[in-house]
């Protein structure tokens, strides 16, 4: 009955709430002549943030359109790359040549939708070909579509992996750190070839069993069945997945904001003396934050249960039991190419300090080069993700991280001499680096024989230790008899010189020779 209270009470407060909206925009008027007093924007401040408060808000958009790359606006456009029942994978495609990293962001299925990552997004597009999971909302999907449970999240991350091919780096945003890290394990076990090159977990539950926060304390803390009795509701009529069990979405809102209450109560505080000054950019910001906070999405019952039982009850995973289909142990032990990155926030009470480091002691097989921590300070579990800390800080470690383990880029120091950037030089071609050892067993293979001074006056000077060789060799082409007078004349090289000085000589000897016979005679 708790989902259809929930439902009432919306229905309830949209009169009201409608009302309070109208009140606002009339005292707020500046026709009004009490508009400018203090009473009046004091009552008006009252109305609006009454009504931010109760609204509704629905699946946001990303709305990202466009991104900077190399210092140019460059046009960034969302596509369906493929879709399922809970699941579709979505591309921020940038209208650039130039080839970057392709990298999935799995998005949390914890309450929110995945546009809470949209922060995320827009830092990464600018180095990174982003991919993201953006999960549907359990209390849209018909129940004839069947369930999902872990090991369906487990093969939907495979999946992706396997239509976006070999080379994709992954991004697991919180609660997805195990389930990518056990897919990781089976494809590394199966020697697939879409294995990701590297995997970065951030603030996720590894175990839970290291510095356990308040959310990991209630899940230890009462029995499955008791989870299954108390938060399990079914989607009420209305809805696309009516009767589907579900763990609604505005249950785990209420947790989140339970936790840090007196906090969101100091920002509605702040949001109201905004209204009343009338500094609009600073309420704007708080609109759009809470407008992303406050939705909310349904997750299936089996899920739900499955992840707290396995997860936060069990640490199956970080203790070797985790079980894959119910008879295949996952293996974290066989990731040995997979090069992994944790990051942690200091002030995280979600997934506490350790819980997520934790990923690199199961990973034995792994060699400690492939291992990376980066624990930010002053953030909380947000604030690994997003914000100003995650920009400066965070993002740039994670590309530098990615940027270390892309084979394309190993193969290309190793291989290219001089990387060049787009619309730059071009490096030399490959013949250019012929030795002139080898170009001196290839210059024989020319015809000495058709060679003449014409065609080689045209030829620019050789510069190569090449061509200097075959320089070396041209005296052997200017012995060569010319065919015709003109070539003859043409021909003519250093060997003429030579002649003119011993035909003298010839000259001499004949007149003597002459000489010795006359006077014989």
């Amino acid at each position: 009955m708790l989902y259809q209270f929930n439902e009432m009470q919306k229905l309830a407060l949209s009169p009201v709430r409608m009302a309070a909206q109208i009140y606002s925009q009339v005292l707020r008027n500046p026709f009004n002549p009490i508009s400018d007093t203090p009473q009046a924007q004091t009552l008006a401040a009252s109305f609006d943030l009454f009504s931010e408060t109760t609204q509704y808000h629905g699946k946001p958009a990303f709305d990202i359109t466009s991104t900077n790359i190399d210092m140019r606006t460059v046009a960034v456009t969302e596509e369906i790359l493929h879709r399922k029942s809970f699941c579709q994978l979505k591309h921020f495609k940038r209208d650039t040549k130039r080839k970057d990293p392709k990298l999935l962001i799995v998005a949390p299925m914890s309450g929110h939708f995945a546009t809470l990552l949209r922060g995320t997004v827009e830092t990464m597009l600018p180095n990174h070909d982003v991919y993201v999971t953006d999960w549907r909302d359990a209390a849209n999907v018909p129940v004839y579509e069947g369930r999902f449970d872990l090991d369906d999240y487990i093969d939907y991350v495979i999946e992706y992996l396997e239509i976006l091919g070999p080379e994709t780096h992954v991004m697991a945003v919180c609660q997805p750190g195990v389930p990518v890290l056990a897919a990781v394990a089976l494809m590394s076990e199966d020697n697939n070839p879409n294995t990701p090159p590297s995997v970065t977990l951030m603030g996720s539950p590894i175990d839970t069993r290291r510095h356990p926060t308040e959310p990991c304390k209630l899940a230890m803390n009462h029995s499955i069945e008791w989870f299954e009795h108390t938060v399990i509701n079914h989607v009420p009529i209305g809805y696309p997945g009516a009767f589907r069990r579900v763990y609604p979405g505005f249950l785990q809102l209420s947790g989140f904001v339970s936790m840090n209450f007196g906090r969101h109560m100091e920002a509605h505080v702040k949001q109201f003396d905004h209204l009343v000054q009338g500094d609009g950019d600073s309420a704007d910001k708080h609109r759009a934050f809470y407008a992303e906070y406050n939705a909310v999405m349904d997750l299936t019952a089996e899920f739900y249960l499955q992840t707290i039982e396995t997860v936060f009850q069990k640490q199956s995973l970080a203790k070797g039991e985790m079980m894959y289909r119910g008879d295949r142990p996952v293996r974290t032990d066989l990731i040995k190419k997979t090069a992994i990155m944790t990051v942690e926030g200091e002030l995280d009470d979600i997934s506490g300090i350790g819980q997520t480091v934790a990923a690199h002691d199961i990973c034995t097989g792994l060699p400690e080069s492939l291992k990376t921590h980066y624990e930010q300070k002053g953030v909380g579990h947000y604030g690994v993700f997003n914000g100003s800390k995650f920009r400066s800080e965070i993002a740039p470690r994670i590309s530098d991280f990615i940027l270390n383990h892309e084979p394309r880029n190993r193969i290309r120091l190793s291989l290219v001499p001089k990387e060049t950037k787009e619309g730059g030089e071009k490096p030399a071609p490959a013949k250019a680096a012929i030795s002139a050892k080898a170009a001196v067993k290839e210059a024989p293979k020319k015809p000495a024989t058709k060679v003449t001074a014409k065609p080689a006056a045209k030829k620019a000077p050789v510069r190569t230790a090449a061509k200097k060789s075959a320089v070396k060799k041209a005296p052997a082409v200017r012995k060569t008899t010319p065919k015709t007078m003109a070539e003859k004349t043409a021909t003519v090289s250093s060997a003429a010189p030579l002649k003119a000085q011993k035909s003298p000589t010839r000259a001499k000897t004949m007149a003597k020779t002459r000489r010795k016979l006359t006077k014989k005679a």
